[in-house]
Formats: structure tokens, sequence, C-alpha cells
């Protein structure tokens, strides 16, 4: 994650910028963007050791998070869950939510619906009915996007984590993690990969119902929600 003051700043305004639209409007003091993504495993192997890597979809695989940056930068990752763990439940066994939990870190990450609203980590509001929860929602999604474009991209330039992972679980959570940082070392070269309409994730979860929710964070939404339209 950013940790000197300028780059801190020059990450807050590229996200809030990402969440322009006719009105300039963007979410104020994001770090990053978080969602998790499922990394399909096909050795025959796993039948014979645990269930627990069978998704919602019925093939085994890893439910991996991450946290990344307004350039589709990975910040943290998170390898090694099995696929059938939910988002919500890995990311409160994370350190990056303990970092926020206890203040290491400031300001809030931007994360789907199958995430609570927490005081750190701003969510879409389910069923808006007012124009402002509209309006707060499109410019959520088109914040949270880069997440979604991220994972898209590091699977087209590294096929094996979209056709499958072979070997044991240790190799393929290194596999992961290499990936990403290899998909950060191209951006820096700039050695992109050009954009097309299969960029972003295919895994793209459906939502399920969260196991913990504390009431604090619709607070700070309802407060930022406010503050921007009001």
């Amino acid at each position: 994650m950013p940790v000197s003051d300028d780059k801190i700043q020059e990450t807050r305004q590229m996200f809030k910028e990402l969440g322009y639209g006719t009105g300039a409007i963007g979410l104020p003091d994001i770090n990053g963007a978080i969602d998790c993504t499922h990394i399909r495993l096909s050795s025959t192997k796993l039948q014979s050791v645990s269930e627990i890597f069978r998704n919602r979809k019925g093939y085994f695989s890893l439910n991996v998070q991450a946290v990344v940056g307004p350039k589709t930068e990975f910040y943290d990752l998170v390898p090694e869950w099995p696929g059938s763990e939910h988002d919500s439940r890995i990311f409160q066994n994370s350190r990056i939510f303990m970092k926020y939990r206890t203040g290491e870190l400031k300001g809030m990450l931007v994360g789907d619906s199958g995430y609570p609203a927490l005081p750190f980590l701003l969510t879409p509001v389910n069923n808006p009915t007012t124009d402002e929860e509209i309006r707060y929602n499109s410019i959520h999604v088109r914040t949270r996007i880069v997440v979604e474009r991220a994972f898209g991209i590091v699977k087209r330039r590294f096929p094996c984590l979209s056709k499958g992972l072979t070997l044991k679980l240790e190799t393929c959570t290194s596999i992961i993690v290499s990936c990403a940082r290899l998909h950060n070392l191209s951006l820096i070269f700039n050695d992109e990969l050009i954009e097309d309409e299969e960029t972003f994730d295919c895994e793209v979860h459906e939502n399920q119902e969260l196991h913990w929710q504390p009431g604090d964070g619709f607070i700070i939404r309802r407060a930022i929600i406010d503050r921007l339209f009001r």
C-alpha cells in the first residue's frame, strides 16, 4: 500500500478522478479497490483432499483477494483461501483488515456488495431509492471497476491463471503472487496490454449473503453521500 504522504494523496486523487461522471464528483480518501477472483485448480489430487476447494460454481479453485491501485497495480494479495470461502470472511481474516481496524492505515477501500459496509470500506447502496443514492452507486462502480480490470488483465497476460493450475497448492499460491508482481513490473516498464471487451474479470462473483455486518459503516457511507450531493 502507498506509504508516503505524496503517494497517498496522488493515489486518492486518481481514484477520485476514476469516479468522475458528468458532475466531476468522485469518492474521497480511497486508497485501493478490493475484490476476490477464483483461480481454477485442475489437479486431480485435490478431489481426494477436501471439498472445501470446490466453489459455488462447482469447480475447484483458490479464492484470491486483491487490493489494487488506480492503474491496476496490485497493492496487497491473499492467495491461499479455498474457493468455497466467502469474500467477506477472507477480508475479515486478512492483515489489510487489521491494519485498517487498528488505525495503522488511514483512508478507505472500495468494494462490491459482497463486503460489509465499514468505516474504512465503501460499498454500494443496495436497492437505492433516492437520486443521491443512485448517483453515489454510479460513482462507486466507476471507481471500483478497476479491480475487475486488473484481474482481467493479469489473466490475459498469464493464461495459466484462467485455464487452471495443475501443481501442488504451495506452488500454485507462489505462481499467483509471481504473476501479480510481474504485472506490476509490466506497468513500471510501460509494457501495457491492450484492453478489449474481454479485459474485465470473467469470474465476477454473485452477491452472497454477508455473515457479518456492523452498523457503523452505514453511518460513514451516509455522511459521504450527504457531503457529495447536498
